[in-house]
């Protein structure tokens, strides 16, 4: 179940961590700060484009792919992205 509140303090959580204010991260959305409490608050949700821009500006993707998709599966896939070039590597090898 989706709950906007939760959310709105990892907005607001990824924002601080940008050391942003909310008149800065509005400024570069092309939003009002009063948007941005809003969103924070949980008292509206974002649409997907906004929240891709927001996550960009603070440099959140990878805590937001954890809120999005939960720990496990970050977890799995930064264990596994070190082997990507090895197994490309070793079938390019085979093709030889």
């Amino acid at each position: 179940m989706f709950d906007a509140l939760e959310h709105g303090k990892m907005l607001k959580l990824f924002r601080k961590k940008a050391k942003m204010t909310q008149e800065d991260i509005a400024e570069e959305l092309n939003i009002t700060q009063s948007c941005v409490s809003k969103y924070e608050s949980g008292r509206k949700v974002l649409d997907l484009s906004t929240f891709l821009k927001w996550i960009n500006i603070t440099n959140s993707e990878i805590p937001a792919a954890a809120m999005l998709f939960g720990m496990d599966t970050v977890n799995m896939v930064t264990q596994l992205m070190p082997m990507v070039p090895m197994f490309i590597g070793g079938l390019f090898n085979w093709m030889l």
